[in-house]
């Protein structure tokens, strides 16, 4: 009877314990519910004010197109308002380039007009232009006080077309010219599919005042009933009551929603709407499964607690452990850490080979080092010994571990140690458990490797970038300001033929060292978007180098500097691309001259190294110019990397062209070498394999001592352009030469001046590529489509700004017979048509 009634007593207090238990479950599942709402909630908030700042940022990028045009319009009528243009001059350009903005922009897009002497001067003229008082209207106002900045109004009523609009305007500096854009709010558009992954999220677009410009919303209703409702999250917002991560409102629908917004820097504000469902929905999903599963486990627990009762204590105590953390860990010990010994609940085998079940706890920490790596091993010591596991205790330190290599049949790998503390231990007691953690300490550090990478590389980009925008900016305005300076300078000297010359000379050069610029900035963008392809074909290397260094070779002489080249190759015939061997060439040569003073050398060695199918051939370009630093050697081929020791020289230059060069010379499959010393020189080493050709390259045939020169006097030319200034240009240095020059504007123009024509009326057609209603290919093969007997010989030359290698593939195949890039070298031009005429005739 006793003995039953000490079990009772011992199932009572088991039961009390169990209750307990389970209430501190039921604290922690609320508190952890609570927690979970609020991390949700804030990690929305986040997610909200990121996804507002990025379609306010969106907006604010189609919003840099229109101020982008406009500063173009005000800064060219300031530039001919200082030049003298009268009002008609003014009204006149406005017109075109109102005509242009829309073509540009599209129809309907935006309404542009300008107010010059207080008239209104529009794209598209309104009967009430001249009575309507522009000076009352706001935006008339604000730009005038806004004294040249880009001003945006509020969305309001249009007078003239009774539509809601906004308007864009600045004021010209240095004159009263307002140029204006009404841009209409329909038009605006959201590209970004962040809304896509809410379902019922809303965005709203609104000015100042709370008015809807665009939105992207699933209400019905009608826009007034929106417009109020965005009005009140507007003062919301205006308030700070948004601002706290669990504010909400009621839609609409009587929908509870969470809100964000980014307010930009015109005034304007986007607003990002969640359903608190979208948030919390799962949320509160789980939680009722909880609360099911909770009350399942209480009557499971308390049918089986009366039955488990009997067990033995120690068959109880080593389940219970095994129960909690058995699938997890590969050994577990209960230490006593009072007494300092150890019971092996789970123990790993070379631990179960060395000791027995229970033991003293200071050995068992002795045989779990044998293993451990050498340099954790006192770490290891220290921090899981019994005096370090009373303190954690103390501190109610519920849970204490840490990662380290372990020894496993030869190999290391990564486990975790871990000390836990509950107050269902006994006192004086807790768990000391190891489990394996290769894979996911494997991918903690691997992630990290990558975040750190990639944070170092954004940054050097960042760096490398912004340097590359200064460098750019300062070396493009530096012959922009010479052209457009030496030109005022000669149209101040009409009456001065010597000077005026001089003058052009040098604006010739500015121009081409713009271009150069240009080429470069192009050429690396296409690089790195893997768009440029090489075109083997069949060349006299050294005949290449020769006309490519020649130029130089003069260059040199006039700076007097030295220059030599050597050829020591057999195999002179190569399959190879040309053109990019000569562009490698040109940029290694260009810096030599560039780094050099007069008095210094600059050698050009090409060598054959060896015989077989693909032969080694190997190009030196040395010079004892000012060298380059070993910290700059090391960033040479970066793009937009510059030598920057020397303060003194002016450096022009983008900093891609040995990025080109290294680019080029790796696609074909060849090696770059740089050397170089500051104050001694630098010597560059390019070893490429090409392809020995045996059979010689095919030439003309040479001309008889009696043929007679060819003359391009009184030629036909059928001249394709849509630019008003190329035409005049192209026009009178053709008429120079002799030639009879009949216009077309466009494709389709072309194509039907040469249906109109005799057969063989023209003798060549120069072909601009990019024009409205057709372009430049396609009127290319209509005509050479049509049934007449000149339509597949008469020369067609592509004279286009598309100058890289796809463009010329691609006016080839349309059927054209060459391709002259612009800027174009008219000189260059003639002798093509003096080619391609005499061929044909």
């Amino acid at each position: 009877m006793k003995k039953k009634q000490k079990r009772w007593k011992k199932f009572l207090k088991s039961l009390r314990l169990y209750w307990i238990m389970l209430f501190v479950l039921v604290i922690l599942g609320a508190a952890v519910f609570f927690m979970l709402r609020e991390q949700l909630l804030r990690n929305m908030q986040e997610q909200g004010l990121s996804l507002a700042r990025s379609y306010a940022s969106e907006e604010r990028n189609n919003l840099t197109i229109y101020e982008t045009i406009m500063n173009f319009g005000t800064q060219t009528v300031e530039n001919w308002n200082e030049q003298g243009w009268s009002r008609e001059d003014i009204e006149t350009w406005l017109k075109v380039y109102f005509e242009r903005f829309q073509v540009v922009v599209g129809e309907d897009v935006v309404d542009p007009y300008a107010v010059v002497d207080g008239e209104i001067v529009a794209a598209n003229p309104w009967e009430g232009d001249a009575s309507y008082d522009v000076n009352a209207t706001e935006w008339y106002q604000k730009a005038v006080e806004a004294e040249g900045d880009v001003i945006f109004t509020n969305v309001y009523e249009d007078a003239i077309s009774e539509r809601q609009v906004i308007t864009i305007a600045q004021k010209c500096q240095n004159s009263d010219v307002i140029l204006a854009f009404d841009v209409f709010p329909e038009n605006f558009q959201i590209q970004g599919g962040g809304l896509e992954l809410m379902k019922s999220a809303s965005f709203f677009l609104c000015d100042g005042n709370g008015s809807i410009i665009y939105m992207q919303t699933d209400f019905d209703q009608d826009r007034e009933v929106i417009q109020e409702y965005v009005t009140g999250l507007l003062e919301d917002i205006r308030e700070g009551r948004v601002d706290e991560y669990d504010f909400s409102v009621e839609d609409l629908n009587g929908e509870t929603r969470n809100v964000y917004y980014a307010e930009m820097s015109n005034g304007w504000y986007s607003i990002v709407t969640v359903p608190y469902e979208e948030i919390l929905g799962s949320l509160y999903h789980l939680f009722r499964i909880f609360i099911v599963i909770l009350v399942i486990v209480i009557l499971a627990v308390g049918i089986i607690f009366w039955r488990d009762f009997r067990i033995s204590v120690r068959m109880g105590y080593i389940n219970e452990t095994v129960q909690i953390l058995g699938n997890v860990y590969y050994a577990l010990y209960r230490i006593d850490y009072e007494e300092q010994t150890y019971t092996m609940i789970k123990g790993s085998s070379y631990v179960k080979e060395r000791l027995p079940e229970r033991g003293s706890y200071e050995e068992l920490v002795r045989v779990a080092g044998e293993v451990i790596e050498e340099k954790a091993y006192q770490e290891f010591v220290e921090s899981f010994s019994a005096e370090n596991i009373r303190k954690l205790v103390t501190k109610q330190i519920r849970g204490f571990g840490g990662d380290f290599l372990r020894l496993f049949d030869g190999e290391y790998r990564w486990v975790n140690a871990s000390v836990l503390f509950d107050k269902s231990l006994k006192s004086g007691e807790a768990l000391l458990c190891f489990r394996e953690v290769q894979q996911e300490k494997q991918q903690q550090l691997q992630e990290r490797s990558l975040l750190e990478a990639a944070l170092e590389n954004s940054r050097r980009s960042e760096k490398t970038k912004h340097a590359f925008f200064n460098n750019m900016s300062h070396d493009m305005r530096t012959p922009l300001n010479a052209i457009v300076g030496l030109t005022d300078l000669a149209l101040e000297h009409t009456g001065e033929p010597e000077r005026v010359e001089d003058y052009l000379h040098k604006i010739s050069r500015s121009s081409h060292q713009l271009l150069e610029l240009v080429n470069d900035i192009l050429e690396m963008s296409r690089m790195e978007q893997g768009k440029v392809i090489l075109n083997s074909q069949q060349f006299d290397l050294k005949k290449s180098l020769e006309e490519c260094t020649e130029p130089f070779r003069i260059q040199a002489e006039r700076e007097s500097k030295h220059f030599l080249t050597e050829y020591a190759i057999r195999d002179t015939v190569v399959l190879g691309d040309p053109f990019r061997i000569t562009q490698i060439i040109n940029n290694l040569l260009s810096n030599a001259l560039k780094f050099t003073d007069a008095g210094d050398t600059i050698s050009v060695r090409l060598s054959q190294l060896q015989e077989k199918e693909y032969a080694q051939y190997q190009i030196v370009v040395q010079d004892t110019g000012i060298g380059m630093s070993e910290e700059f050697l090391t960033k040479l081929f970066e793009p937009y990397a510059r030598e920057t020791r020397f303060s003194t020289r002016q450096i022009n230059g983008t900093g891609l062209g040995m990025p080109i060069v290294k680019n080029l010379v790796t696609q074909m499959s060849g090696q770059i070498h740089v050397e170089s010393k500051l104050g001694e020189g630098t010597s560059f080493v390019i070893t490429v394999p090409l392809m020995p050709v045996e059979e010689k390259l095919p030439g003309k045939e040479p001309e008889p001592e009696s043929a007679v020169e060819f003359s391009l006097e009184g030629k036909h030319i059928l001249l394709v352009e849509d630019n008003v200034i190329n035409m005049e240009i192209a026009e009178e240095i053709l008429s120079e030469n002799g030639l009879i020059i009949d216009q077309a504007w466009n494709g389709e123009e072309a194509v039907e001046k040469f249906a109109a024509s005799k057969p063989y009326g023209y003798d060549a057609i120069l072909m601009d590529m990019k024009m409205p209603k057709m372009d430049g290919c396609e009127a290319a093969r209509h005509i050479r489509a049509m049934a007449r007997p000149d339509a597949g010989k008469v020369p067609i030359i592509a004279v286009t700004a598309n100058a890289f290698t796809e463009d010329i593939a691609e006016s080839t195949a349309a059927g054209m017979n060459a391709h002259i890039s612009k800027p174009i070298d008219f000189k260059l031009l003639c002798r093509t048509l003096e080619d391609l005429i005499g061929r044909s005739e």
